[in-house]
């Protein structure tokens, strides 16, 4: 009997906002990286409607972390972890 072959997990899309002068925005990079996980980044200097949308859900600094439809405010391990679930 053949054995069924798991079905990869699809990932959750994920958005990094940054901007080029932030730490936190550096260490969450490369914590998504160190997860092996794929990311779009967007430059909040570069893009004011990213700014926009990041003010409307609440977030007033970067890095935000939107994962699938939920905001992350900062570099919050547990809050990024909880909605990679």
């Amino acid at each position: 009997m053949a054995q069924k072959k798991k079905q990869p997990v699809k990932q959750k899309p994920i958005v990094l906002f940054t901007s080029p002068t932030c730490k936190w925005c550096t260490t969450a990079k490369k914590y998504l990286k160190e997860k092996g996980l794929k990311f779009k980044t967007i430059d909040v200097t570069k893009d004011k409607k990213a700014m926009q949308d990041c003010m409307n859900h609440g977030c007033r600094g970067v890095p935000v972390v939107l994962i699938g439809s939920r905001w992350v405010c900062g570099f919050d391990q547990s809050k990024i972890e909880k909605a990679l679930a």
